[in-house]
């Protein structure tokens, strides 16, 4: 157990290598959103490392090994999020940009605990060829490659990472969430990176824009269908769970778990950062969607962005259910 990150359990042999963007979040509590031209004054205001950091600190947490390859600067935004970083035992791949600082996002987390996000961009979105070749070469095999939609949206690094998902070896494996800004990714760029993935792991908005179907269980039975045998899809759908397409099967529902919600910030990063972690342990991925569901419900009972839990706090939560079985199997190997 280390006792400073909450890491019990290490996965051997796999790691998260997140091609993204850790950014900080100034998240404001508020009754509702303004309307346009309006105000509201916030009951509560924090500064955290959000963006990518939440699927890293989530599956590390869970004792996945994880590695940051994404773009970071230098100033209190850059400093922020390395200290973060480190604390939570995730290793840097790339040194810091020094003529830019990192980007930080504004989150309006209402009383139902919806969040809306407003995201100003820095050195996160600086991506460049060199910065691409030293991922490659961080990689082994096993590795699990997580690609943010957020940066597939980035002018400066659609190119790079695009180019960077062709070149991946065939021992990793290839995850995507295409994340809220899906619908202003290129189809030239989005589509070759989607027939490399191995998982999608998207929420029922993004399911929409992606096939134009507005119901969930359609959404995720069609993204299957349109990706092909070799792509599983996780569709997110909150309290209601999840739509699971394992590759070359059909889509079944994964129950949610009822909660108290106080802060919806992260939970989808929470989702899949734990069903990365889970079948890093070696659960099946029926199982390891049940194990996410729980992480992310337990996250949302939370206020901050980077709240899922550790391997005993899931294992707590999940109280016996058929995926603590096998965690607790895997663990004890």
């Amino acid at each position: 157990m280390n006792s400073q990150n909450g890491v019990d359990g290490d996965v051997t042999g796999n790691r998260l290598v997140l091609v993204g963007n850790a950014i900080v979040d100034l998240v404001m509590r508020v009754p509702a959103l303004p309307e346009r031209g309006g105000d509201i004054i916030s009951s509560d205001t924090a500064l955290t490392t959000g963006g990518g950091f939440n699927a890293l600190t989530a599956a590390r947490r869970l004792g996945l090994p994880a590695l940051y390859a994404g773009a970071h600067g230098t100033g209190p935004f850059g400093d922020r999020v390395r200290a973060d970083l480190t604390r939570e035992g995730i290793e840097l791949v790339l040194p810091p940009i020094t003529e830019t600082d990192t980007g930080f996002c504004v989150a309006f987390v209402d009383d139902d605990g919806e969040r809306t996000f407003t995201t100003s961009l820095g050195a996160e979105a600086r991506l460049t060829e060199a910065d691409a070749t030293a991922v490659l070469a961080a990689l082994r095999p096993g590795d699990m490659v997580q690609i943010s939609g957020y940066g597939l949206a980035y002018p400066v690094n659609r190119p790079i990472l695009a180019s960077l998902v062709a070149r991946l070896p065939e021992h990793t494996q290839v995850f995507l969430d295409p994340g809220p800004l899906v619908a202003q990714i290129p189809e030239e760029v989005l589509k070759p990176v989607l027939a490399r993935c191995d998982w999608v792991s998207c929420n029922q908005r993004e399911g929409r824009l992606l096939t134009g179907l507005p119901d969930a269980h359609d959404a995720a039975a069609a993204l299957a269908a349109q990706l092909g045998p070799r792509t599983g899809v996780l569709l997110r759908a909150d309290a209601d769970g999840c739509w699971l397409v394992p590759p070359g099967g059909d889509a079944q529902h994964i129950p949610g778990r009822r909660v108290t919600a106080v802060d919806s910030n992260g939970a989808g990063d929470a989702h899949a950062g734990a069903f990365l972690a889970l079948l890093g342990h070696g659960l099946d991925v029926t199982a390891a969607a049940q194990g996410a569901n729980a992480a992310a419900a337990f996250a949302v009972t939370r206020h901050g962005p980077a709240t899922g839990p550790t391997l005993g706090e899931l294992l707590d939560f999940l109280n016996g259910d058929p995926p603590a079985a096998q965690l607790t199997s895997a663990l004890r190997r």
